[in-house]
């Protein structure tokens, strides 16, 4: 649900050459089976590209359009282990339809102080959108990423949000790494670019830490 495209890239599909995109499938405009791709890292992917920043303006016509990304989805749910939306960074109509889509929302962030300001901002309309439709969207946890413990910028807000947050913060963080960076360029996940390097190996825990979080939820009373 991002027009920048960067999963798309990052996954080695050439976004300017797309016959069909995310844009297309949202509005019914072309199947599922035409839009897909398959990653070389095992799992689907729904390219996307610029042409999705006209989605929103297409959205504004159309009666379900903060639901129509659920609605699309809830045909192809079935079989699958786990649906990634990947989101724009600013907070738009593709945004509401991911997290109206979602059960649960991971929440990326720099330990800087405008990042704090903008995840105040998404708590409340993670809490707009339980409260008009999806009551069962739930905060998977805060990942601090680029993380670098030589930075005291990074400790001080490191150390905010987990008196604010508690558990909410995944222990696992995600350091500042060249390997990371390198990885896109060449069209590849990051697992698969370097496996051993410590970008790779903390995805690798996040990974880990989601899976076990998951199922500590659903084996409580509460669900």
């Amino acid at each position: 649900m991002d027009p920048q495209g960067n999963a798309t890239t990052g996954c080695g599909v050439d976004k300017h050459q797309l016959e069909y995109s995310n844009y297309h499938w949202l509005l019914g405009e072309a199947s599922l089976e035409d839009t897909w791709r398959q990653s070389s890292a095992g799992f689907r992917l729904i390219p996307a590209n610029t042409d999705l920043t006209a989605a929103e303006v297409a959205l504004l016509q159309v009666d379900d359009r903060s639901h129509r990304l659920s609605h699309q989805l809830a045909a192809v749910k079935a079989g699958l282990d786990y649906i990634i939306i990947d989101c724009p960074p600013t907070l738009t109509l593709l945004t509401l339809n991911a997290l109206f889509a979602a059960d649960g929302v991971l929440i990326p962030m720099q330990c800087e102080y405008y990042a704090l300001e903008g995840l105040t901002d998404l708590l409340e309309t993670v809490e707009g959108v339980r409260s008009n439709g999806n009551s069962k969207l739930e905060i998977e946890g805060i990942l601090r990423t680029m993380y670098d413990p030589r930075n005291s910028l990074t400790g001080d807000v490191s150390k905010q949000l987990i008196e604010h947050f508690g558990e909410q913060v995944f222990r696992t963080v995600i350091p500042r790494n060249v390997r990371l960076a390198e990885a896109p360029s060449h069209g590849l996940p990051a697992m698969l670019y370097d496996s051993y390097s410590r970008g790779a190996v903390a995805y690798h825990a996040l990974a880990a830490e989601v899976i076990r979080r998951r199922a500590q939820k659903d084996a409580s009373p509460d669900g």
